[in-house]
This record gives C-alpha cells, structure tokens and sequence, in this order.
C-alpha cells in the first residue's frame, strides 16, 4: 500500500482506554511474534504505566500517544512526552529547558515509522519545545535508548528489546546519537581476579568499613538510605532526573517481590551509608512464558516462582557511591566488596550462573573500570538520540 493509506491519529481520552489504548498495548505482540528473544511484557503493568493517576510519573509529566493504522490495521504507535522536572535540568547533563521526548517506538515499515516520528515531534514543538530526546519510554528511569547492538538475546528484566530496524528508522528523521548506554555480563561461577580478591580481603580486615544486607521488614527505611545515596551518587550524570517520593513508593511496591535481602548490600563507612549495589533475580526467566497474562493461570506460576527463585541471570540495574568518595580507591574497594558478597549468594542460594549489570552510561569511566576489572564484557548497547525541531 501507498504511504497515503496510512493513517496517524491520538489515542483518544484524557486518561486513554478502551480500544485505542488495548490496540496500542497488544501491538508488539504481533510485531515481535517470530522474534524469539523479545520477552512480552505484562498487560496489566503496561497500562499501569501509560495511566496518569496509576504512574506517579505524570505527576510531573504529560504524555500523549500515537496510532499507526493502514487499512484499519494497527501498524505503528509511538508517544511523546514531556517531563518537567527534566525541563529543570542543566543542559550540559543531556536534559534542561525546551527537552521533549518520544518513546514506546513501534513500526511495521519505515514509511510508518517516519510518520509516527513526525506526529510525536509536532505535538512537542506545539508544546512549546524546541530538542526531541529518544527514544525513553516514558521517563529515564524505566526503559532508555534504542537497543543498537545485543539483538541475539533476550533482555533483562527492566531493560529493552526492539527491532534492529529502528535504527535506520530513527537516523533516516535526522537523529543523531548523543548518548550510549551499556550493560555488562559475566560468568558468576568463577571466582573473580586475584587483584579484586586482595582488594575485597583488605576491605574486610579496614573496622571503618561495614557491609550488609537489606532489612526487608524496615523496607521504607531502606529504601529512603538508598535513594539519598542514588541522588547523591547520580545527581551530576547525565541524564540524571531526581526521583520523587511517589515514584519512590510505587518503585518499592512493583519490586518488593523481587527484592530479597542477600542481593541487595548497603556499605557503611565509619557508620554512615555511602554506598549501595540493588541485584534482582531476573524475572523475565519467569514472565517470559505467560505471555501477558497473569490470569487464569499465569499467576500461580509467578507466585511459585518468586517464593525461591532459581533462574540463569542477575541484574545490578542500580550501584551507587556518594560524589564525595567518587574518586577515591575507596570507592572501587566497597563496589567490589559489594559484587562479590551479591555474587556468593547468587551461586549458592539462586543457582545463578550469569551476571548482567547495567545499564552504565559510556563515559562512566569509574564503572566501566570496575565492569573491565571483574572481567565482564559488553552485552548490549543502547543509544540515544537528539534533533532540534
């Protein structure tokens, strides 16, 4: 069919549901059908999270949604959003005044995919915003970037899979690259270098340094500790956007299940926390076989599986050392300890045999280092791109 068949139109309402917002959800099920390493996502949390009122998100964000139809087939959906708190950030950290973005990328063709691109860019620019970021989908903190290289494997949970066309897509509307995203995986079994060892064995004998595991039953307490050191730790990277205190609550709600307290360590230094490594077991081993669906069965084997996981893979989708400590041998020394503690339990209670931490920004120069040290290797690369509109 002529491009002029294709039709782009918003998903209606002000709070989208209905048919629009099921054909805008069920899309990649059809799209990804013969791709073995695409992982479907829960139904329920996807519209949780495209719902004002259900993701805290839209407390400081508006969004609007885009349909691709030919024939009254769907054929492509994107959105485009804007963030107010990113609009605050300094511009040289990636985000700041006049920064839209687009997300939730999906298209049948390039003539599709161009369309949806431009729909999203008119609808920002009518916004009042002048740079498109993308794709992030919805907000920095969920699922960055395009996945560039690292198709031939499924993802992680938390992390992306789309189709290696959408690059060619996303360049061919005048994006360009502006930021690489990478994860790191490794064999878990193997002990780790000798040199890391000493440095781990050196932390143990220092009585200023203490690490341990979460305490589940003071879970906000917890989590309050971890996010003063994640927005300490991350406030100068790019691409940084505070977390608010909703997002925070509701964050801590949705991975309570997969928090267990041997993979998460707080490192303490003269008694005070500086330092945190968050691993979860990685649930789309489990997720991946349901489909979508939690009902009417789904949910039994979720819950089985979440009571004692035993899966492949654990992810590090969050590590963090306060500025003050940055650029200090003590800040790799507490990084490592933390690894090899989460490691240990890993093998031992999960029958994990593979580590996945990311993602890691490509000019993290300490995290790079420390991934090179414990001899990971790059996995997958995400990349995200700008254009002025």
């Amino acid at each position: 069919m002529a491009q002029t068949d294709l039709v782009i139109t918003p998903v209606s309402g002000p709070i989208p549901n209905g048919a629009d917002m099921k054909a805008f959800i069920d899309l990649p099920w059809r799209l990804y059908a013969n791709d073995p390493n695409w992982v479907p996502p829960l139904k329920a949390e996807v519209k949780e999270l495209l719902t004002p009122g259900k993701n805290p998100f839209f407390g400081h964000a508006e969004a609007q949604y885009f349909l691709a139809r030919r024939g009254g087939t769907v054929v492509g959906r994107i959105s485009a959003h804007i963030d107010r708190l990113a609009l605050e950030q300094p511009v040289d950290q990636g985000m700041g005044p006049g920064t839209g973005n687009f997300g939730l990328f999906e298209a049948e063709d390039a003539a599709t995919g161009a369309a949806l691109i431009a729909a999203a860019e008119d609808w920002l620019r009518a916004k009042g915003m002048t740079r498109v970021l993308g794709p992030i989908s919805l907000s920095i903190w969920e699922e960055p970037g395009l996945l560039i290289e690292g198709h031939d494997h499924p993802p992680t949970v938390m992390m992306g899979h789309n189709s290696p066309a959408y690059r060619a897509m996303i360049e061919g509307a005048g994006y360009a690259p502006v930021k690489q995203l990478k994860t790191y995986e490794l064999d878990i079994t193997q002990p780790f270098p000798p040199l890391i060892q000493r440095i781990v064995q050196s932390g143990e004998k220092n009585p200023r340094i203490h690490v341990r595991k979460v305490d589940k039953a003071q879970f906000d307490k917890e989590a309050a500790i971890i996010l003063g050191i994640l927005n300490d730790a991350w406030g100068n990277n790019w691409g940084f956007v505070p977390i608010t205190d909703a997002e925070v609550a509701q964050t801590g709600k949705k991975l309570k299940p997969i928090v267990f307290e041997d993979l998460i360590m707080i490192a303490e230094l003269d008694g005070e926390p500086v330092a945190f490594m968050m691993t979860l077991p990685d649930l789309n081993e489990a997720v991946k076989p349901l489909n979508g669906a939690l009902f009417p069965f789904g949910w039994i084997k979720l819950l089985s599986w979440l009571r004692k996981p035993q899966c492949r893979t654990m992810r590090v989708p969050l590590m963090g050392v306060v500025q003050r400590l940055q650029a200090s041998r003590m800040a790799s020394q507490l990084a490592f300890m933390m690894i090899e503690y989460i490691r240990r339990n890993a093998v031992a209670q999960y029958g994990s045999t593979r580590g996945e931490i990311g993602w890691v920004l490509d000019d993290n120069q300490g995290m790079n280092a420390i991934a090179d040290a414990i001899e990971s290797r790059v996995n997958k690369i995400y990349q995200i791109y700008e254009k002025p509109i």
